[in-house]
């Protein structure tokens, strides 16, 4: 497939204006377009159509920004005059064949033949008519137009799944199970959605101990509420129905939504998303749709449309916390930290059986320095994760950071410790309390060992680094401090820290003009309003202004000293 990103927001540079008056809005399209601010851009480009109705470039990019906002009835009036022109247009055909499959115009899609020059792709062309066959009622020529596209390199895999899935739809549970218990590779089951369709199936069938064995071996014994509820139905031994597709505008639905999933991996989220949002027009209750579309408008930092998405996903879904958990991060991101946890907040009482609503609850408030609150959050979370195997070494490590910050040092050190038996190679971890045994002056030999464990693991970490270099300087090992603290401060240059560590260094080995310098630009960068920050403005002043050993001599801490060997 062509890159439809490239005609989405590359398209627009190239585009001629029919008048200079027309260039204000272009260049507000095109700076939206390159922003991903989709509903700016279609805005702005409808505006330059408007002005220059011939221009093909602008009628392109009104298609993909409409189209990547899910207005297929907005798109259509366009890409249909698009389509008539001898300009070829892969987006223009995906409207095109969205708005017949929503007019239920099965006969205009199989009477499209698509070139070289036309239509989607040979695998959407091929999965389109296929469904369009089911919704004639012309079955088996449906089932052979799945199996011709299933010989088809590559295609195999959606092709029996999307078979599968017709069977089914029409009450062949017997047929669906045959495809799936013939893939020995297991290909048409390597998605989550795939395994639920088949245990639906299995449970129609009246094989629930089968569907059981599937799940446990699919997910290993990870369980979330869809899959806590499916186990219960089956272990009651009550039908589960079959949901993933009821129509055959269901079919057509899951073609796009199957596409845009595969298509993650592979392609730009510009393009991903022209082909969720076509899913969502042909089923707008499609949850694993809903949950793609906000996951990419968040990648593309549009936080504002990702939230929108994310409210969709009505609470009694059994994948609301998923969403929610997703509209909390996004709220984040978007500046809004205390509106995230609110959401969070609501969701550990709706939801409060889960681990995870409360260890996201403990990182929404550890990253506004709510430290205490945090703590309470992250036991309710390593309590809960008791019944499914003990909590993760990142929930232990992020409750130690809490418990450090508050200075509760000996419940930080047990959970870093923990996180580390979990996880004994972890370079966040060993770092951490590495670097805080040598700003607290204990077990400097076992420190500095963790800390070099950690710069092994991940050799470009600035921050890693610079706690390498530190813990040298700690030691008395100034001469070899320098060369760390040096890449250090390369890697994070206007970081205050790694600036007034370095400075002390070269103090400590007679570099005073450079020390200084080290010092004045760590307090140019330094947040004066951080309570909490390692760089103090003060001392750093004073430093400046008597000297390193003058400052330590004040503080009555230990002066500097080489160490002998």
């Amino acid at each position: 497939m062509t890159s439809v990103a490239a005609i989405a927001l590359s398209v627009a540079v190239a585009a001629p204006l029919a008048a200079q008056s027309n260039a204000g809005a272009y260049l507000a399209a095109r700076s939206a377009a390159m922003q991903s601010d989709f509903d700016q851009a279609a805005s702005y480009f409808t505006q330059a159509l408007a002005r220059d109705p011939l221009n093909l470039e602008l009628m392109e990019s009104v298609v993909v920004s409409q189209l990547a906002l899910g207005r297929v009835d907005r798109a259509m009036p366009v890409a249909e005059t698009l389509l008539t022109t001898d300009r070829p247009s892969q987006v223009a055909e995906l409207v095109m064949t969205a708005h017949r499959i929503i007019q239920e115009d099965y006969e205009a899609l199989l009477q499209f033949e698509p070139t070289d020059e036309q239509g989607i792709g040979p695998l959407v062309d091929g999965l389109v008519k296929a469904w369009a066959l089911m919704g004639t009622g012309k079955v088996s020529e449906a089932l052979a137009a799945f199996n011709a596209i299933s010989a088809q390199p590559g295609l195999q895999g959606f092709a029996l799944y999307h078979k599968a899935m017709a069977l089914a739809s029409v009450g062949d549970f017997e047929g669906a199970e045959a495809i799936f218990a013939a893939d020995t590779t297991g290909t048409i089951i390597q998605t989550r959605r795939g395994v639920l369709a088949r245990v639906e199936i299995l449970s129609q069938l009246e094989k629930e101990q089968e569907a059981l064995e599937l799940l446990q071996r699919m997910f290993s014994g990870a369980t979330d509420p869809e899959i806590e509820e499916i186990i219960t139905a089956l272990n009651s031994e009550e039908p589960l129905p079959f949901q993933h597709v009821n129509s055959v505008q269901d079919g057509f639905a899951e073609v796009f939504f199957s596409v845009a999933a595969a298509l993650m991996s592979e392609a730009g989220p510009e393009y991903t998303i022209l082909y969720v949002q076509v899913a969502l027009n042909l089923r707008p209750d499609h949850v694993d749709a809903l949950l793609l579309t906000a996951e990419i408008f968040e990648s593309l930092e549009q936080y504002n449309q990702a939230i929108n998405i994310y409210k969709r996903v009505p609470a009694n879904d059994p994948s609301y916390h998923a969403a929610e958990l997703g509209r909390a991060a996004a709220l984040r991101e978007s500046g809004k930290p205390e509106a995230a946890i609110e959401v969070l907040e609501q969701l550990a009482r709706s939801h409060g059986t889960l681990a995870s609503v409360h260890s996201s609850l403990g990182d929404a408030l550890r990253r506004e320095d709510r430290f205490a609150e945090a703590v309470v959050a992250y036991d309710k979370a390593a309590a809960l994760a008791q019944d499914s195997g003990g909590p993760s070494w990142f929930l232990l490590y992020a409750r130690a950071i809490s418990h450090e910050r508050q200075g509760n040092w000996e419940k930080a050190e047990a959970d870093f410790r923990a996180a580390l038996e979990i996880n004994p190679g972890q370079p966040q971890v060993l770092n951490y309390l590495g670097y805080s045994l040598v700003e607290r002056q204990e077990q400097l030999t076992e420190a500095l060992e963790m800390i070099e464990r950690a710069v092994a693991a991940s050799p470009d970490s600035g921050y890693i680094i610079d706690s390498l270099g530190w813990a040298l300087y700690r030691l008395g090992r100034y001469e070899e401090a320098v060369p760390h603290m040096e890449r250090a401060v390369e890697l994070m240059a206007v970081d205050p820290v790694v600036n007034d560590h370095l400075g002390d260094v070269y103090w400590a080995v007679g570099r005073k003009r450079e020390a200084e310098f080290q010092w004045a630009r760590a307090l140019s960068f330094v947040d004066e309003n951080d309570p909490l920050s390692e760089a103090k403005p003060d001392r750093i002043r004073r430093k400046l202004k008597v000297g390193l050993d003058a400052v330590l001599a004040e503080e009555g801490a230990t002066p500097l000293e080489v160490a002998r060997e």
